[in-house]
């Protein structure tokens, strides 16, 4: 049974300047005194009390004087600094306007701020710099860092960027992140950790569909299932680094902090730069790492509490055709197969034809609306479902009411405009008015209709964001402006649901979900490409904050045709959702979508509560996920054909996280019971009665089902006994 970690209380100890900070399976012990910056000796596991053992831990750790090296060796430190003898990358870069670089910044004084937190100052009196690291570890065993940079000299300080150090074990000699593009997004890929420095940027003003969630370190062949494993993510909606690095000097190390573009932070005389949080997390397996992180977002006071909405998108239904005829029969359609929000994508707005005009534009287009959307949103409720809308706030069109009114609200460098991206431009919401208008604007539709969930997309990405010539980058204060924005939208309707889109999932980050209640997982709904992108999304994201949505049969962005139980299989360990215009199927195809929509509200909470698991497998022609409840009473499972495999028939498969000790009845999920929909006797292994222990099913397994690529089935293990 994958170790589950149950969220503690966390606590904190400190004997001979050696403070051990304790939650979740987790410790941190931090020596505060060998070095002028205080040092992680230890990030992983739950080291018990450690009483005197602590200082024997820290000066176990100290490095001899290397042959041609400097006198005395630097630790790696919570800052590290080339004035501390550190020759790696350093902590903390800037400049004083009037010169001055090098920092020497050293332990001022440290006192505790959380019951696993402590708040540690470091001090420069020569340059007139203080930085102060929260550094904390919470009951679900995170380890969270954040650093607070001030000026306290007579003239400005230039920073160019701070980043917080996760140090790793000397053993992590693999790494693992995710690249990728718009219909494509979370491509894992792997390579050797060795010395020098594996870099990951985004200069896009947003994460992008390229970016990692997490970087992750492990010792060569780490899985989901087993192999000590430590990851680092940034929550924040901008510019980002995040990197790995290892040195023949020095511990390897993992950073993380905001990419600033030169210019954008000038601290005066006594302001503070605050970046944002660097979250770590580790586990014995990524899906112990990942659950850390599931349990520490299901426990925030903002999480999606009731029952996840079955939600249908009109996008792929109708597009640009909005027609109010049409759309109603969709509705009907819709909640003939159990839809429970019903969302108005793009189109709505004055002039908004196709993408090449309107954008900004935020009015109900009385041309195709002429009674507002009164009559759709009130039938939408009459039907029993929420209605949703679709806005791009961030974005305008150089061919709309807005940017002819306003073209000085366009983000630029220069006197002419960047690039576009998709016939658009990018709104500079570090302009107060700018985002006065939008919060105006958006404020004013949701007072008039009856709307309990935004799509709120972002669909390019920045290019010389600035406010003119002469202007510095404005990246930075355009996240916080829409942070400002979504904070204030919210207070105002506390019941308004939100979903983060970004060409799909350009912008998934843990600052946004703050602020949001799930994220558009992807752009591309295509079943098979869906699994890869869903299963490493789901490193950071739990599975009732990621949107999977039922596909249209042949999927427009990679041009292949799927089947309905594939494409709803994968959507099942996500948050369900439609994007087909359901007006177009026929009875029987209604009633199978029917199925798995009362098959996926059967099993919703489950989904949204449980620990999700992936099995390692040998053959790379199949896949194994699944979402076990938090005490092993029941679990769902999919398996499926990715490709054809080099076995035939099909060989055993493994069922990790179940409770060893007790016995599953094993069931196919209703619509699978019902057709063995596409290939032959693919439920043959189940026509009697089966029940197999959960120790069993996670060493032994089963044998595959008799599946054809881009196919799977769904079961239902419930503990029996």
């Amino acid at each position: 049974m994958q170790r589950r970690i149950a969220p503690s209380a966390p606590i904190q100890s400190e004997r001979d300047g050696i403070v051990h900070l304790r939650g979740g399976g987790t410790s941190v012990v931090v020596d505060l005194d060998t070095a002028p910056v205080p040092v992680i000796v230890h990030w992983g596991a739950d080291l018990g009390e450690l009483g005197a053992d602590a200082l024997g831990m820290a000066r176990a750790i100290r490095p001899p004087r290397g042959s041609g090296g400097l006198d005395d060796a630097a630790l790696l430190s919570l800052l590290p600094q080339p004035g501390h003898g550190w020759l790696g990358t350093s902590g903390i870069s800037g400049r004083r306007a009037g010169g001055g670089f090098a920092t020497r910044l050293a332990l001022g004084d440290a006192r505790p701020s959380t019951p696993a937190g402590r708040l540690i100052r470091l001090v420069d009196e020569h340059l007139a710099l203080t930085a102060t690291i929260e550094l904390e570890v919470t009951a679900t065993g995170l380890l969270r860092q954040r650093i607070a940079v001030t000026n306290t000299g007579d003239d400005d300080y230039l920073l160019d960027g701070v980043l917080a150090a996760f140090p790793l074990p000397h053993d992590a000699d693999e790494l693992l992140d995710a690249t990728g593009h718009h219909l494509r997004e979370r491509a894992p890929q792997r390579h050797a950790f060795t010395n020098g420095t594996h870099l990951r940027e985004s200069r896009r003003g947003r994460p992008g569909a390229d970016a990692t969630l997490l970087l992750t370190a492990g010792a060569t062949g780490f899985g989901f299932e087993r192999g000590v494993a430590h990851g680092i993510h940034l929550a924040w909606s901008g510019n980002h680094r995040l990197l790995a690095e290892r040195t023949p000097g020095h511990d390897p190390v993992l950073f993380a902090g905001e990419l600033l573009l030169p210019g954008e932070v000038v601290l005066a005389p006594g302001e503070t730069y605050v970046a944002p949080w660097a979250i770590g997390a580790w586990g014995d397996g990524l899906t112990e790492l990942s659950g850390r992180i599931h349990d520490e977002l299901r426990s925030r006071d903002v999480h999606p509490r009731r029952p996840r909405p079955v939600t249908l998108n009109t996008w792929e239904a109708v597009y640009f055709d909005h027609d109010l005829e049409r759309l109603t029969a969709l509705a009907e359609a819709a909640a003939e197969v159990g839809v429970e929000r019903f969302v108005l994508d793009d189109g709505w707005f004055r002039h908004r034809r196709d993408d090449s005009a309107g954008l900004g534009d935020w009015y109900v287009d009385a041309d195709v609306w002429p009674e507002g959307l009164h009559p759709l949103v009130d039938r939408v409720r009459a039907l029993g479902m929420e209605f949703g809308l679709w806005f791009e706030p961030e974005m305008v069109n150089p061919d709309s009411d807005l940017a002819r009114a306003h073209p000085d609200w366009i983000l630029r460098g220069r006197d002419e405009l960047p690039p576009e991206a998709r016939q658009q431009q990018v709104l500079d919401l570090a302009n107060p008015d700018v985002v006065a208008y939008l919060e105006e604007r958006i404020d004013a539709i949701l007072g008039e209709y009856e709307i309990a969930y935004i799509k709120w997309d972002h669909n390019r990405d920045l290019v010389e964001p600035g406010a003119g010539p002469g202007t510095a980058p404005r990246v930075r204060r355009g996240v916080e402006a829409l942070y400002g924005l979504l904070d204030r939208l919210r207070r105002r309707h506390p019941d308004l649901e939100i979903e983060s889109c970004a060409s799909g999932g350009a912008r998934v980050d843990l600052g946004i979900l703050e602020r949001t209640d799930r994220v558009w997982t992807s752009d591309c709904i295509d079943p098979l490409e869906r699994l890869q992108i869903q299963k490493h999304t789901g490193l950071l994201v739990p599975p009732e904050l990621l949107g999977a949505h039922v596909s249209t049969p042949h999927i427009h962005s990679t041009r292949r045709h799927t089947t309905l139980d594939f494409s709803a299989g994968t959507a099942l360990l996500g948050h369900l959702g439609i994007e087909w215009d359901v007006t177009t199927l026929d009875a029987e195809e209604r009633e199978r979508l029917a199925a798995w929509v009362a098959t996926w509200k059967q099993h919703r909470d489950l989904v949204a509560t449980g620990r999700v698991v992936h099995a390692d497998l040998a053959d790379p022609a199949l896949d194994v996920r699944g979402v076990v409840a938090r005490d092993g009473s029941e679990a769902l499972f999919t398996i499926a054909a990715v490709a054809t495999s080099a076995a035939h028939p099909l060989g055993r498969v493994r069922l990790p996280g179940l409770d060893p000790e007790r016995r599953y009845r094993i069931a196919p999920l209703e619509p699978f019971a019902r057709a063995t929909e596409p290939g032959p006797a693919s439920l043959d292994w189940l026509t009697v009665p089966t029940v197999v222990s959960g120790r069993a099913l996670g060493a032994s397994g089963l044998r595959a089902p008799g599946l054809v690529p881009s196919s799977l089935i769904g079961l239902h293990l419930t503990a029996v006994g």
